[in-house]
């Protein structure tokens, strides 16, 4: 990926591979095709100085299921300067075919910042009502 090889991206997932990712469409994307569409956009972006760093990394595997959450240092220069505490969240789900293990779902979302703390604190609070 931080090379912009389309094809390395794709090699390791399902052909009806659902993502949900932070850039619409907000109902997600499905197939193998639409996933493909995605990836010249992020390339175009990572080539203008962003980047991506692993943080964080969990992995729980079953017999056939697996699935990987992680934080990242997702963005550029200077979104990482205006907001150095931001982190990218991404869940992955893997399912075995043939033996190997292959992305069947991928979801990426930045926490909603907008409403601040007091958003939070005012939903736990209608919750605990």
């Amino acid at each position: 990926m931080h090379r912009g090889d389309l094809s390395g991206a794709l090699a390791n997932h399902t052909h009806d591979i659902v993502m949900f990712d932070v850039p619409p469409p907000h109902d997600g994307v499905r197939g193998i095709d639409a996933y493909r569409e995605t990836w010249p956009p992020f390339f175009e972006w990572q080539a203008q100085g962003a980047a991506f760093e692993i943080v964080s990394l969990d992995v729980t595997v079953g017999g056939d299921v697996a699935y990987a959450h992680a934080l990242l240092r997702c963005g550029t220069q200077k979104e990482l300067a205006e907001h150095p505490e931001g982190r990218l969240r991404l869940t992955v789900g893997l399912r075995k075919e043939q033996g190997r293990w292959v992305v069947a779902h991928e979801h990426h979302s930045f926490a909603d910042t907008s409403a601040g703390d007091g958003g939070a604190t005012a939903a736990a609070s209608d919750a605990a009502e």
